[in-house]
């Protein structure tokens, strides 16, 4: 009889003795899922945290670009303004983030007597000739900021119809010293007579009987 128990304790632990090796077979495998992934985590870590560093440094690239660009805007169009006016009225440009976009508010600062300035929209500031003059000024510094640079001419359609008499010729001299210095060639419609005359090229353009004609202008 005891025989029959011996057989059963070691059946037993023949039993158990396989379950001891499955299991650990089992722990093994479960130990080596472990260690690779706490390697795939590692190099998930450190991904993370070149991600982190490049969207830190392309914010910074693309921050410190906009300030840039923002400045030789201001200084393009504050030049133009003086050069028109003859005044040290200046030009400026608020950045904002609303929503996750970028939007740009636009001021005029006019400098007062007592040392104090003002500041306000170009729609409001001397009426609508600044307005004319900061959108010229905007289409030429927009054009020389962008990056890839933008080539060909600058196409204007009555650039300075708000403008009074007294500050037409500055304009006409302005747009000549854009087409040097930036060596553009600038096509304008206009018929201020100022404007036309500081043209290399005129042409007179007339509607007959529904067909425009085109003839030069000496």
């Amino acid at each position: 009889m005891w025989l029959e128990k011996l057989k059963d304790i070691s059946n037993k632990f023949e039993e158990e003795k396989k379950n001891y090796y499955e299991l650990k077979g089992q722990l093994q495998a479960l130990n080596n899922e472990k260690k690779a992934l706490e390697e795939k985590l590692k190099v998930l870590e450190k991904r993370e945290v070149t991600l982190l560093e490049s969207r830190r440094l392309l914010h910074n690239v693309s921050e410190y670009a906009r300030n840039q660009s923002k400045q030789q805007i201001e200084y393009i169009v504050t030049n133009c303004l003086q050069y028109i006016f003859n005044s040290n009225i200046e030009f400026k440009i608020e950045l904002n983030e609303k929503a996750n976009r970028n939007e740009a508010d636009f001021f005029v600062v006019t400098p007062l007597e007592n040392g104090q300035s003002v500041t306000t929209k170009p729609e409001v500031s001397r009426g609508g000739g600044v307005v004319d003059i900061v959108s010229l000024a905007l289409r030429v510094a927009l054009l020389e900021a962008h990056n890839p640079k933008i080539n060909g001419p600058l196409i204007l359609d009555e650039p300075a119809k708000h403008v009074s008499e007294d500050f037409v010729i500055n304009v006409a001299e302005f747009l000549k010293q854009v087409s040097k210095m930036f060596n553009r060639q600038i096509i304008m419609v206009t018929h201020n007579t100022h404007l036309l005359e500081s043209a290399d090229k005129k042409y007179r353009v007339e509607l007959i009987d529904t067909v425009s004609s085109v003839t030069p202008v000496t």
